[in-house]
This record gives structure tokens, sequence and C-alpha cells, in this order.
């Protein structure tokens, strides 16, 4: 209710400026510093006093006073030298409050936005840092979908890339396996483990002679081609362990509309058709001499925001020393790299390639359907994919040059719009607490014990598998619920267990800003008390324990409250403190549209908090049972609905559900 006031707000200045003074102005809105200021504060009159060449204050009050009423909105008020202050109507917002926090979200309208996400390469089991990619993406789609926006969700699989072949030479090199052992070991549950320390293996094996390297380009090469027994290897690992990662995401109950796998995007000649228009372009070219010669390179200038492939295709091949800091797009070798086959795919997500995938569904471990790309017929029906209005790439910050590559790719092809609305929804890396990497059975250097985190690496083993922190969470919160609840049935201690673990991972990768490195630990994730998603949780709980208590005391329900009641007590001595609590009750949609605008889910993480924090305040100031007044109980009462309500629903926005009991 609270993004509504203050769009009918913004809506009306704006029409009045224009009516009364013939400007356009934008309309910036904030809240004020202490709530007797009121909700909603502008500082517009004085930039419209610049341009007017009179006092801002002069203005406000003019603008106060003559202002047209604004449903919701009680009063307008001059503070300052020239502050618009508004004020709501507290028992419009009341009843508005009510109706929200149990209306339906509106059904997907406008132009598609796909956001790809998770994209862990399918050699080896997701870890925690690959949770953050995902559960980031998966609440960054809640999110769009809460607000209306129609979402298409895909998870990138990278089915040909180096990390697979170095797999592949794991297997056919230093194991000596044929395709059918592999085949057969892929059907273990825990593949997906195998392949972590074997990829660690091949890493060692790598370093103890250099020219094993060549192992990978050749292997490499047979994968792209589809050829032989390291294609075959390539396809039986890939596919194992995408299950694997599916299975480790369903837990988190994070879900794909679309698997597109990279070996479509050269089988099905989506690279072709993109190669074709980069050389006609003149974005890329093939080098002649230096360490690139032989390969098909993008000019590139390093600098924040630049658009090199553009620029300098349009003036002039590129001198053999740009060639050096030129990107690569197709090795020496014809194999193509990961941001020549991003080029392609970002293509086609905007409808810009003239090709389309073949779709086959996907049998998923939550049951729905997914739709995964193929290079075979596929099915002859599938939904309408790709064609976006919009693209969110969630990657990594360590990323950020590749994407602007892309971005530039796509310039250099004259589709500047879509560059311009291709987002990298980058974040900082996971790390370990020293505590943390103790526990999980890592040796610490006395060096590495002192710093504020330890960094994984997928390459030398080193980092916290995805399945095992939930294992863990998991395991540590069942034994707190049976001790707390002896006589709960097992499979709800379970599955009590399970949605305070999820939680308590999603909240801790939640809480934090895009821009900050995580440092995770497992104390602080599952703690009761503070900042994390166990207490906000709990808010519900002790809402829910309240209502159970009522009805065992039969001390009757939320009744109606009076006009006069609400007009009463919001002006009265303890009225401030419970405003307050309402008004936040009703912001969630401002939190949502600041969190989108921002691409911080983090917003959401924050107003949950805050939302649980003022409830246990509110719980621990009012008597609600046992309140004698009928009037002042059905009001608390339906405040404790109203913030049931909403802290649900955002808990389920950051992909949380609260249990019964805790």
């Amino acid at each position: 209710m609270y993004l509504i006031l203050a769009n009918r707000l913004r809506e009306a200045l704006t029409r009045h400026v224009a009516e009364t003074y013939n400007l356009s102005v934008e309309i910036s809105l904030e809240k004020p510093p202490k709530i007797e200021m009121g909700e909603l504060a502008s500082p517009f009159c004085f930039d419209l006093a610049k341009r007017l060449k009179r006092a801002p204050r002069h203005i406000a009050q003019e603008i106060a006073t003559s202002l047209a009423a604004i449903p919701g909105i009680a009063r307008i008020e001059v503070a300052g030298a020239g502050y618009l202050n508004a004020f709501f109507d507290r028992t419009v917002f009341w009843d508005s409050v009510g109706s929200e926090s149990f209306a339906a979200p509106p059904a997907p309208s406008g132009g598609k936005i796909i956001v790809e996400h998770t994209n862990i390469n399918p050699n080896k089991a997701a870890h925690i840092g690959h949770l953050r990619n995902a559960i980031l993406g998966d609440t960054f789609v809640r999110l769009l979908r809460h607000s209306g926006r129609r979402v298409e969700t895909q998870n990138y699989i990278d089915n040909t890339g180096v990390q697979v072949a170095d797999v592949v030479v794991g297997f056919l090199h230093i194991e000596k396996r044929t395709a059918p052992n592999i085949r057969a070991l892929s059907q273990e549950p825990r593949f997906d483990y195998y392949c972590w320390d074997l990829y660690a293996k091949v890493t060692q094996f790598y370093e103890e002679d250099k020219t094993r390297l060549a192992l990978r380009g050749e292997t490499m090469q047979r994968i792209e081609e589809g050829i032989g027994e390291a294609a075959e290897v390539a396809e039986t690992v890939a596919d194992a362990v995408v299950g694997c990662h599916l299975r480790t995401m369903a837990r988190l109950d994070i879900r794909y509309d679309l698997l597109p796998r990279e070996s479509e995007i050269l089988r099905l000649k989506f690279w072709d058709a993109a190669f074709v228009k980069l050389k006609e372009t003149g974005a890329i070219h093939l080098a002649s001499a230096g360490k690139n010669a032989g390969c098909w390179v993008m000019p590139w200038t390093q600098g924040e925001g630049a658009t090199p492939a553009a620029t300098v295709a349009a003036e002039a091949p590129a001198p053999e020393d740009a060639d050096a800091q030129a990107k690569v797009i197709v090795r020496s070798n014809g194999t193509v790299t990961y941001v020549g086959k991003d080029i392609a795919y970002q293509l086609w997500k905007f409808g810009l390639l003239g090709r389309d995938f073949h779709y086959a569904a996907y049998p998923s471990p939550s049951g729905e359907i997914i739709w995964m790309t193929t290079s075979s017929a596929g099915d002859p029906h599938p939904p309408a994919f790709g064609g976006a209005e919009l693209v969110y790439n969630v990657i990594d910050a360590r990323q950020a040059y590749l994407q602007q590559v892309v971005s530039a790719g796509l310039r250099a092809l004259g589709h500047n719009s879509e560059a311009d609305r291709s987002i990298h929804f980058s974040y900082e890396i996971v790390a370990l607490s020293p505590r943390c990497a103790r526990e999980m059975g890592y040796e610490l250097s006395p060096e590495d014990a002192k710093k504020p985190y330890v960094e994984v690496s997928g390459r030398k083993g080193l980092g916290v598998k995805a399945d095992d922190l939930l294992d863990r969470l998991e395991a540590a919160t069942l034994a707190e619920v049976h001790q707390r609840h002896p006589l709960m049935p097992p499979a709800e201690q379970r599955a009590t267990a399970h949605a305070i673990a999820v939680s308590a991972i999603r909240f801790f990768l939640l809480k934090f800003t895009r821009t900050a490195t995580i440092a995770f630990d497992f104390e602080d994730a599952l703690s009761f008390e503070g900042e994390t998603g166990p207490y906000c949780q709990y808010a519900v709980v002790r809402i829910r324990g309240i209502r159970r208590k009522g009805a065992e005391a039969a001390t009757g329900g939320a009744g109606q409250v009076s006009k006069e009641f609400l007009s009463g007590i919001f002006s009265g001595a303890e009225g401030q403190g419970l405003w307050e609590l309402l008004l936040l009750t009703g912001s969630l949609d401002s939190a949502v549209d600041a969190a989108i605008g921002a691409q911080e889910p983090a917003f959401v993480a924050k107003y949950a908090f805050q939302l649980a924090q003022s409830f246990n305040n509110f719980y621990h100031k009012h008597h609600i049972l046992s309140e004698e007044d009928p009037q002042k109980r059905s009001f608390l009462l339906q405040i404790t609905e109203r913030v049931e309500a909403q802290l649900v629903r955002a808990l389920s926005l950051l992909g949380m559900e609260a249990p019964e009991k805790m």
C-alpha cells in the first residue's frame, strides 16, 4: 500500500505542476527522518524554485494549499525551507493493508523477461558459491513475478566446455575407464561427488606434466564435434551431473523453465549463424600475427563502458599490437570460446538470430515439467522460449569483462538497444569463515586462520558442497526440533527441520548486498536470534501460537474495529508505535519495488527482518489475548493477522516457508 500512495502522490504533484506552472518536473520522494514529519517527503520545490526564480518555501506553500485531495493522503504540509511532507490517512491505510495482505498477485503481463541463473558447469557437485547464484536468481524471479512481470527462468548448461573436458580426461586418461563403465558409474546417487574428487586429480595431473594440457584441447575439440568416445563420455557425465544439480536445487525450492545446452548452440548451427553476422559486420577479424595468429578476434580496448568492437570495426582493421589485446572468439584450432557462444546465445534470447532450438520435456526432481534443448527433433509443440524484452544474466562479478564483450558483440551487430537491455546481475564470491572451514575438516595454515574468510576452489577440491551443507544444517535443526517437540510426529519433525534449514541458508545468502563478499558460518546462519531466517520464521510461529491459544481459551477472534476506535488509538499516547508497525506491514510493495529497481533482493530480506523484529517488540509490549477491551483486543489481533500475512508473503518471495512450530 505504501508504494500505491507514493505513486498517487507523485502523479498528483506532476500533474499539478504541469497545469499550474506549465513545467515538467521529476518528483523525488523520500521517507522523513521522523514519523512525526509524515510518511513521505519531497524536495522538488527547491529545483522548481531555480526555474521559477522564487523562494522554494513560497512555492511549497502555494502547492500545499491548492493541490487537489489525494485518496489515502490526509494532508500535505510544508516543512523546513521548502519540503512538502505528506501524511497518510491512517484509517484508510488500515483497511487497505487488510485487503492487500490477502490479495492474489497480478496476472503476468508485459514483455517477457529472461533471468538466466545457476549455470553450474556439469562436471562436479554444486558448492556454496553456486548456491548464491541460484538463490539470488530464483529470488529475483519471484520478485518479478510478484510484481506482475512475465518471466522465463533459464539455467544454461555448459556441456562442451573446459571443465567437462577435464573430467573426461580424468576418466579416460587417469582412470582408464571405458564409456560403458562410466555410464554405469553415472547412475550412482552421488556421481557428482565422484566427479568433484576426479576434477581435483586432473588439476594435479596437468601440474605434474604441462604437456598433458594438449589432452584438454584434443578432448574439447572431439566434444564440440560430437565425435568419438570423448564426446560420448562428456554427454554421459554432463547429463548425470545436471540431474544431480537439479536434485540439489529442488531441495531449496529452485526451479527452471528451460535448460539450454551449449551443445545445441554448436550442433544446431547457432554459432555458425552468429559467426557469419560477426564477420560480415567486421566485428571480428582473423589475426595474422602475434600470439593470437590464426584466431578470430574482437578488437578490445580496456575501459569501463567501452564498446570497442563497434568502434574499431567501423574505423579500420586493428593493428597487430591491438590483436594482442583483442578478445579471442574462435581459437586457432577452430573451437569457439565461451564468449563466442554467449554472443550467439544472447542473440537468440532477444529473438535476433533467426533460429530456434528443438525442445524436449525433461523429468524434474519436483515433478513439474522442465524443458531442455536437444539436437534431435524434440517435441512438436513446445512453449515459446526466447524472444525477450529484457535479459538478466546472473553471473559473478569476476565475469564482468566477458559480459562487456558480449554486449560489445551485440552493439557491433547494430543491436544497441538489446545491448542496453542485457543486464549483468553480478555478485561477489562466497567464502568460508575460518571456523566453518575447520568444522568441514580443512586444515588451515596459521596465515589462513587469521584471515576473515577462506576462499573455495573447485579445482583444488576446497569448498563446501551444497548437499553437504544442507545435510549438516538439517541434521543440526532436526536435533533442535526433536528436543523442543519430542511428541511431534517424525515426518513433521523432518519437514520442520528442512524448512528451517532452507530458511537459514537462503536468508544468510540473501541478507548481504550483492557487492559484499560473504564468509559463510554455520553457527551464524542457524541462530534463532539476530538477522537470520529462523528469527523471521519464529515471528510467524509466534503469531500462529497466539491464534491457537486464543482458540483454546475461547477468547474469541478478531471482530470489527470501528473507524472511531482506529482514529482514537492511532492519535493516542501509544498510537505512534502501533502506526509504525502498521506502516511497515503495508510497505512490502515498496520493498519489492526497490529490490527490483536496484536488483537487490537484500532489500526484501531486510524488510522481513525488520517486520519480524517490530512484531516481536509489539508482542512483548502488548498483552493481546488478555486485553479486556473487546475493541482493542480485536484491533491487536487484526494487526497480528496483517503482520503474519505480509511476513509469510515476504518469506515466500525469499523462497522460505514458516512451519507451524519451531
